[in-house]
């Protein structure tokens, strides 16, 4: 990661050519790969829902800026209004970039946070990830399939009011590092956001009840310091559960492991050394 930054820091030509070859061959994946992208939208809800979430606009992130804070919640705004009510239907793929689209000065996109090259910079559009975290947490709580996701190698920031496990989001570059998860259920899927005075909320809703539910937890969460260096690992695990015979669990999957460099100094944590 270090080289690669020296790099494109000497020559950012060749960091742009790398992000526009990768940027042209998700192009003609989109063009080529056969899949059946989503792109109905219905202002009518389905009318189960499967699971809701929401999670705080304006957070403290260290020192950062908060200008950036505040000029993300206009990059939300922008986003959302390009998933809201969008539906997904048996067979069908979602894909967050293809719908949201490369977000630019021209679109009315702000400088907000992004995480790059190991670091917590401005960049156009920075902070729609909150959009895609919220949306997987979503999917995790559903029989939606996750066919690609990325997360963050590293942790900028201490906790502040942290709801959901570390690690558990997904991370989205345009155009390639994207998310996507594809129906496999003989259901009909529905996400639906919208915004109060301080969150970002949001909701998957389906056309039919389902007689189980899913539960997301964390395990062995741990700091470490290895080498002088601070990491972050965790598990994140999901149960099935029945919502009757008194919630008893019919599977429990193991669904990512992580391990992250902290570019802070965590309160506790472990010395490999000793």
């Amino acid at each position: 990661m270090n080289e690669r930054k020296l790099l494109s820091q000497r020559h950012p030509i060749l960091y742009f050519l790398a992000v526009w070859a990768r940027r042209l061959r998700r192009y003609a994946d989109w063009y080529f790969d056969n899949k059946a992208y989503v792109k109905e939208f219905s202002s009518e809800k389905l009318p189960y829902r499967v699971k809701k979430h929401q999670s705080v606009l304006l957070k403290k992130l260290g020192d950062s800026d908060r200008q950036l804070q505040i000029n993300k919640v206009t990059n939300l705004n922008i986003a959302t209004r390009k998933i809201d009510g969008i539906i997904i239907r048996p067979g069908q793929t979602f894909s967050f970039c293809k719908l949201v689209g490369r977000p630019t000065k021209r679109k009315g996109y702000l400088p907000g946070m992004e995480l790059s090259f190991g670091e917590a910079r401005a960049g156009i559009g920075g902070g729609i990830c909150q959009i895609s975290n919220l949306i997987h947490w979503l999917v995790i709580h559903s029989p939606l399939t996750v066919t690609e996701r990325y997360h963050h190698s590293f942790d900028p920031f201490p906790d502040d009011g942290r709801v959901l496990p570390f690690g558990s989001g997904a991370t989205v570059f345009y155009n390639y590092r994207d998310y996507q998860f594809t129906n496999n259920t003989d259901y009909t899927f529905q996400i639906n956001l919208w915004f109060t005075d301080k969150c970002l909320e949001g909701e998957l809703r389906m056309d039919t009840e389902l007689d189980y539910v899913y539960h997301v937890t964390e395990k062995d969460h741990q700091f470490l310091k290895i080498d002088g260096q601070f990491y972050r690992k965790n598990e994140i695990w999901r149960d099935k559960k029945l919502k009757f015979k008194g919630g008893e669990i019919v599977k429990t999957e193991l669904l990512t492991k992580n391990f992250a460099r902290v570019t802070y100094t965590p309160p506790n944590y472990i010395d490999e050394k000793q």
